[in-house]
């Protein structure tokens, strides 16, 4: 027992006899408080120095060497909770289970979470480009109109970019959105953003771990080129009930969790609704009525809803039952009567949103083996509808004309995916399995309904194409030397769709080879196949960009990495730091892009692959991060330089160009003080490059009527530079029944007026022909500075 925190020993030990001279010691690791499990929580002998880390739902496994009559002892950290030990002796495997107390503000010496394992230093691991973000940073990072933001954190750190002015898309190291596997509990999330971009999908109060892995990909993870983001959900306070939410100016939250039968079943519901739509409709309401005598209907809103069951079945099994829907929708309704009757009634709409679920089993098969099980169903959907209705009069009769357009597109996966960890020894740790998913991609199907014409009721439902992907993988993290530690993995992957076939083998390597105890350097190798594409005309993320398979004629995107880099772990004032370099080189090709002023709009069926063309990118460029994990003040440094290229034969005369969000310079700064358990002060800067666009370098004159723009080259003019500064302050107040968090955030403090777009505005002569307005390019600001405030609570 280390500082008064107890053990919880599993009843009896595991059924069958270790060879003598070795110990198998395997169990889960929890929040003593919650009972969540831990991940990432360092498992180490501190006789021999070997060890692990538990995995993504608390497992561990370590398995070492034991002289007659001795023990194996193991200690057990994790960054913000209190350490423990423990003493195996030799001759039978231990099941045992660690229950970590976290540290409060005082006992920690208003210590702030920044790291997910304590022990687990950078300089020892072969990950690269992989960084852990904790929920609590995330919280107490400043936040737009007071909503925290899982996506907007992530685009402060190296490598990540951000879309335009606010919004929540990620750029990875040269990649397009699509190009991110972003996971949500092991379900794939296809549109991650709410409010046309603006915020992201994700409740961070339902939230127990976000990982980002930006290069090193390890086999276990495929179908996309850039990035993977892997966001577990929390699994439910075993213990007591308990809840949390927040009131924001756009938004309100609430979640709620607790024991359904103590330390055997949990449950966790999260809500989240904005009322933007019910604050402005009475506004509008008043305004379109005062101005035209008629009333208009306008609004928006998004909510999402989180949930979670968990039930401990034995020692061996847990089943998991998790899902997510969430939809957004914009709204215009308008109705003009006359005082005979007559009247023009309009009606537009345009939604979208996700729904995931999943069912997962976790099974130990033995002390060193543990195998994940995971059945999905995924589901994204846009549509958009348009209802006309006119009365009028003629001489011989009251007419009314129909009118109806929907359009709507989707893709839905079920998924079946297993995996297994197998840890023989402290110098290996072997993954393997497989999954199997069934796409179905709706690209487009419009409907129509007219009374009025000819058109009738046209309905286009021969737009769904079904794809097979199935992928197997194994990898090992081997320590071949005290000095050099390998994880070598190979992946193999096959798509099939309309009667083509695609494979791909993709082996995976990253190695980091000790230079000094702190100093390490990082390689890493991988090969990546992405079988799906998304259409976009814009780079902020809409929800009418169009998720498309591969195809006969369109070929899967295909993308190498390879990265080299040095990592250090620091220790200055007994304060724990990280640093790292990395630099990358990522070619791609079979990327598409619409060909010149095609769109979404018509595309049904399988027109849309004559709507695209083909082309390769290249992206590279280095890294540099610093980080300040325990103390006060926590935070990090980041700075990138970066290169993004594009190259389409039938775009830009075949020249390479810039990607518009080819970053030339990005840079981050991060600080979160901690004056006292109760007071804390955060703030953000952010710098990059402006943006790469298209403008008009001439304009002719063809005819009274008719003119002629020179463009020139794709993406050849740069926006102004973007920078921004937030601030956060934020004091709790202790309640008889729970805590209150009061929060005021300034967004854009010194208010900058960055480019959200640029538009030309056009010349204008007076009567007598004078110039008294030249023709030029404007840019337009969207966000001055803005204050917001928000209370939230924990009981």
């Amino acid at each position: 027992m280390i500082g008064g925190v107890g053990l919880v020993v599993a009843t009896g030990s595991v059924g069958w006899a270790q060879q003598a001279g070795k110990v198998t010691i395997s169990g889960y690791v929890r929040d003593r408080s919650t009972g969540e499990n831990l991940i990432g929580v360092a498992v180490v002998s501190p006789s021999t120095g070997q060890g692990t880390a538990t995995n993504n739902y608390g497992f561990y496994s370590l398995t070492l060497p034991v002289a007659e009559g001795d023990s194996a002892r193991l200690l057990v950290s994790y960054l913000g909770y209190e350490k423990l030990r423990f003493a195996a002796a030799a001759g039978r495997n231990v099941a045992h289970n660690f229950q970590l107390r976290p540290l409060t503000a005082e006992l920690a010496g208003v210590e702030v979470v920044g790291s997910r394992s304590q022990e687990e230093k950078i300089a020892q691991t072969t990950r690269m480009g992989t960084i852990n973000v904790p929920v609590a940073q995330i919280k107490n990072l400043p936040a737009l109109l007071g909503e925290t933001d899982v996506l907007k954190v992530l685009q402060l750190l190296p490598g990540v970019q951000s879309g335009s002015e606010g919004t929540s898309g990620l750029y990875v190291r040269g990649g397009s959105p699509d190009q991110n596997l972003i996971l949500l509990d092991g379900t794939p999330v296809y549109n991650a953003s709410h409010l046309f971009g603006f915020f992201s999908v994700f409740n961070a109060d339902a939230l127990n771990n976000v990982e980002l892995i930006k290069g090193g990909f390890p086999a276990r993870y495929g179908g996309r080129l850039s990035s993977v983001l892997d966001i577990s959900m929390k699994e439910g306070n075993m213990q007591k009930f308990q809840g949390e939410g927040a009131i924001g100016l756009v938004a309100s939250k609430l979640t709620l969790e607790g024991p359904i039968k103590k330390d055997t079943a949990s449950f966790i519901i999260s809500a989240r609704r904005t009322y933007i739509d019910l604050l402005a409709r009475p506004i509008i309401w008043a305004a379109t009525r005062s101005e035209t005598g008629q009333a208009a209907t306008v609004g928006y809103f998004f909510h999402d809803i989180n949930a979670k069951l968990n039930w401990k079945v034995s020692s061996r099994d847990r089943l998991y039952l998790s899902a997510y829907t969430g939809y957004d929708k914009f709204y215009a309704r308008y109705t003009d009567k006359e005082e005979d009757g007559d009247y023009d009634r309009n009606n537009s709409n345009l939604g979208w949103g996700n729904l995931t679920t999943g069912l997962r089993w976790n099974h130990l098969l033995n002390d060193q083996l543990f195998m994940n099980t995971h059945v999905t169903y995924s589901k994204y959907q846009f549509n958009v509808g348009i209802e006309q209705e006119n009365r009028y009069h003629t001489q011989d009769e009251v007419r009314t004309d129909k009118f109806n357009l929907r359009y709507l597109s989707n893709i839905r996966d079920l998924s079946i995916k297993t995996d297994l960890d197998y840890a023989p020894n402290p110098d290996h740790y072997i993954r393997f399995g497989g999954q199997y998913i069934l796409h179905s991609f709706r690209p487009g199907a419009l409907q129509v309904k007219d009374n009025s014409s000819d058109l009738g009721n046209q309905l286009n439902s021969v737009a769904r194409t079904m794809a097979s992907e199935a992928g197997i993988y194994a990898e090992d993290d081997y320590r071949v030397t005290q000095r050099l530690k390998v994880n070598g993995g190979l992946r193999l992957n096959g798509f099939l769709v309309e009667g083509k076939f695609y494979n791909s083998i993709e082996p995976r390597v990253s190695a980091r080879f000790l230079l000094t105890p702190e100093w390490a350097l990082k390689a890493s190798y991988a090969r990546t196949t992405q079988f799906i594409h998304l259409l976009t005309n814009s780079g902020i993320g809409l929800p009418t960009d169009l998720w498309v398979p591969a195809t006969a004629k369109v070929q899967p995107q295909r993308a190498q990495q390879v990265s080299l880099g040095f990592a250090r772990d620091l220790r200055f004032h007994d304060e724990d730091y990280e640093f790292s370099f990395e630099t990358y080189y990522k070619p791609m090709r079979h990327l598409i892009e619409y060909r010149e002023g095609a769109s979404f709009l018509g595309t049904t069926d399988n027109n849309w692959q004559d709507k695209v063309t083909s082309g390769k990118g290249w992206a590279y460029g280095g890294e540099f991060f610093i980080q300040k994990k325990t103390g006060r003040t926590t935070g990090w440094i980041g700075y990138t330089l970066a290169w993004s290229k594009r190259r389409f034969s039938e775009l830009n005369q075949g020249r390479i160009f810039p990607y518009k969000y080819d970053r030339r310079h990005d840079a981050s700064l991060v600080v979160i003080h901690k004056f006292s358990p109760t007071l804390t002060l955060s703030g953000t800067w952010v710098y990059g490059t402006g943006n790469a666009v298209t403008l008009s370098q001439a304009r002719f004159q063809l005819g009274p009527y008719a003119t002629y723009d020179d463009y020139g080259d794709r993406n050849s003019y740069r926006m102004r530079a973007y920078h921004r500064m937030d601030v956060d302050l934020s004091k709790t107040k202790k309640k008889r029944w729970g805590e209150v968090v009061n929060s005021l955030s300034f967004y854009n403090l010194y208010s900058r007026k960055n480019p959200y777009y640029i538009y030309f505005q056009e010349g204008r002569e007076d009567q007598n022909g004078n110039v008294e307005r030249k023709p030029a390019y404007k840019q337009i600001s969207l966000f001055p500075i803005i204050p917001s405030f928000s209370k939230s609570f924990r009981f």
